[in-house]
């Protein structure tokens, strides 16, 4: 029987970061990834000719120390293995309250002008706001740059003690941004335009955690991986096998063992059909997998437990995503930059983000939810083209696409993506006839290829605290000796979160006897 040090189940970003970093610590790890590739939502892949991105639009820059990213993948050996390429800008934003289009920059001065310029009579606020943003941030950063601080959870509890300097550190963004603009719902949603990049509820989003979010990529400015994020995921495998370990496709973990003290033997996988189980010894063993999906694999009275630490926790925004490839450049139809985030005429408020997700359990009428847009053409980004690659995203619940047969629900999907389309088209004229290819996921399709519970796209929901003293443990530790989470469900989701959290599983095993 085969000996491990450590055994990853899961081969999206945070096992493939843990498992780099323990292989190169000089640790005999294996990755079990029951996919044909490595990657998990940070994938790349081809419908035909369509280059599809199957998560990444931007994020921050992890060049710079203090992006969470930056220790993480440098200690994976992948830093520099990989090309971030600038997004030149954060997003621009239109339509709802905003009106006309209004590009924000990816640095606090720049945005600062902008904001001041378009909504002059919020200077104050606009100007508070932001520096409460650079604050927030550049803590974070510097914490996750401490060598005393490498986990979630210390990072978090640091924070926390510097939570009562913070000014309204326990608000929500909706009360935080009533509290600054009162009224003022363009500039509110100028600054939350991206809002399904975090959560789908500004009034269940922690205001601390979209100020730390957000505000990276004011510090740093935004990146996209050149060539997609299969990427650096690749990159990742190859640190690991290069290193002496193993990384295993087309496997499933089957159970998980425990002794008598509750301590973990081995773990049984088997091929994707359930034939040829085989056993490998290992007294770690490290999720990057929901909770729930961890519990099927161990003994009842394990599971129980571990079920218990988890389930009372909300999950996360899921999402839908449409990619479109055209014939010609977006920018021809009217895209005007690399992400636009289109909010509908019926929003009036921020606060209206929250009816979005529920959308798509009807059919598609007048309304259509916020959008964001993503013309991969217009970076250095490496998306092959023609056809040209424009992604549009969008907030979803796996409830509505449940309670059907399987034609119901393609038919169901298929009308959405046409009024999607032609409502597309209203905005930019001669996108509808310029589509040369298309596929579009749905929660269901996130909840099918990631086994993501509820379709949770980020892991557990960023909501605000009651207390100093409430807010739920992000640790890549569980109940179970021996296992660990690395994933959205230790830290806080999104490209960043997931790193940070595999980098932090990693250290707490190396600083274990």
């Amino acid at each position: 029987m085969a000996g491990y040090d450590a055994v990853i189940i899961g081969a999206g970003l945070g096992g493939l970061t843990t498992a780099a970093i323990l292989a190169r610590a000089g640790r005999k790890v294996v990755v079990i990834e029951r996919s044909n590739s490595v990657g998990g939502a940070a994938s790349s892949y081809k419908v035909g000719d369509l280059f599809v991105e199957g998560s990444l639009h931007e994020t921050s820059d992890p060049h710079d120390p203090r992006d969470p990213k930056h220790d993480p993948l440098k200690r994976a050996g992948v830093l520099d293995a990989v090309t971030w390429a600038p997004s030149g800008t954060l997003y621009e934003v239109r339509g709802g309250p905003v009106g006309a289009p209004l590009t924000l920059p990816d640095n606090f001065d720049a945005s600062r002008r902008a904001l001041i310029q378009r909504f002059p009579d919020a200077r104050d606020g606009i100007t508070r706001l932001l520096g409460e943003m650079e604050q927030i941030a550049s803590a974070a950063g510097g914490l996750s740059r401490s060598t005393l601080l490498k986990s979630p959870r210390r990072t978090f509890d640091a924070l926390r003690n510097v939570l009562p300097a913070i000014r309204d550190w326990n608000l929500s963004l909706s009360q935080k941004l009533d509290r600054v603009f009162g009224g003022n719902e363009a500039v509110k949603a100028a600054l939350a335009a991206n809002l399904s990049y975090y959560h789908d509820d500004p009034a269940t989003t922690w205001w601390v955690f979209f100020a730390a979010a957000q505000g990276s990529y004011l510090l740093s400015g935004g990146r996209f991986v050149q060539g997609g994020s299969q990427r650096l995921s690749s990159s990742l495998a190859r640190a690991i096998k290069s290193a002496g370990s193993d990384v295993i496709l087309r496997r499933t973990a089957t159970t998980i063992s425990i002794d008598s003290n509750g301590r973990i033997t081995n773990i049984t996988h088997t091929a994707k059909d359930g034939s040829d189980p085989q056993t490998v010894e290992t007294t770690r063993v490290i999720g990057n997998a929901a909770p729930e999906i961890l519990a099927a694999l161990l003994p009842e009275a394990s599971a129980a437990k571990l079920v218990a630490a988890y389930g009372h926790r909300q999950r996360s925004i899921s999402l839908f995503s449409l990619t479109l490839g055209l014939s010609k450049p977006p920018r021809e139809l009217g895209v005007s930059s690399y992400s636009t985030q289109l909010l509908p005429d019926w929003m009036t408020s921020l606060s209206d983000y929250a009816d979005a997700a529920v959308l798509m359990a009807d059919e598609p009428l007048e309304r259509m939810p916020p959008l964001a847009i993503v013309d991969y053409a217009a970076i250095e980004s490496g998306v092959p083209a023609p056809p040209y690659v424009l992604s549009v995203v969008g907030p979803d619940l796996l409830s509505n696409w449940t309670g059907g047969d399987q034609d119901s629900y393609r038919a169901k999907r298929s009308r959405w993506q046409d009024a999607l389309v032609g409502y597309l088209d209203g905005h930019y004229p001669g996108l509808a006839q310029s589509i040369a290819a298309s596929t579009f996921n749905t929660a269901l399709s996130v909840r099918q290829y990631l086994s993501a519970p509820q379709g949770a796209v980020y892991g557990f929901a960023p909501t605000p605290p009651r207390s100093l003293f409430s807010a739920p443990k992000r640790s890549p530790a569980t109940p179970i000796p021996g296992l660990y989470l690395a994933s959205a469900y230790a830290g806080f989701g999104g490209y960043t979160g997931v790193i940070q959290s595999g980098g932090a599983c990693a250290d707490m095993i190396l600083g274990e006897r």
